[in-house]
């Protein structure tokens, strides 16, 4: 579970009330795809006919530059999560980061689901290296638009221990 009981006004969009402008949602959604792409090929090594995860990294970037409804994109990333389920280890992690980041247009909270699993994914791929996952992470932060970078640490700090705690030190 990514997404909180209770949400934060600045992760939901103005149209629906909250405080995310369109343009800080789209960087959302492109942090994500990131943050996915990063980890995909530990999906493809173990599944290199499967483009479900690809495609819906595809879809999330889409989605972000207007070229894709929001529908389509959610659409792309339950199949990446379909991609997941009979996995383990690695690749299952890296296709739920596809499936979240193609889901982000929907909900702008999923991106921390996107960068939760990608830490997964490294952590998977090298379970004896205890420093992987923060690497991962530090390179994610590295990553974000100064628009977004505030929004998206607080809501990591806030949303850590729903995101199986890869976010803190």
């Amino acid at each position: 579970m990514i997404l909180p009981s209770v949400r934060d006004p600045r992760m939901v969009t103005i149209r629906r009330g909250g405080l995310l402008s369109d343009a800080d949602h789209r960087l959302l959604a492109l942090w994500a795809a990131e943050c996915a792409a990063h980890v995909l090929h530990l999906f493809e090594a173990e599944q290199p006919l499967d483009a479900r995860p690809r495609d819906a990294i595809y879809a999330a970037r889409a989605w972000a530059r207007g070229e894709m409804t929001m529908m389509k994109a959610r659409a792309r990333g339950g199949h990446a999560m379909g991609a997941a389920r009979p996995l383990r280890g690695a690749a299952r992690f890296a296709a739920y980061a596809a499936g979240q980041a193609a889901c982000v247009g929907h909900v702008a909270e999923h991106d921390l689901g996107a960068a939760a699993y990608a830490i997964r994914a490294v952590r998977a791929a090298s379970p004896s290296d205890v420093e992987a996952g923060r690497l991962e992470r530090d390179w994610q932060r590295d990553q974000l638009h100064g628009r977004i970078r505030t929004l998206v640490l607080e809501d990591q700090a806030r949303r850590d221990s729903i995101c199986w705690s890869v976010f803190g030190d």
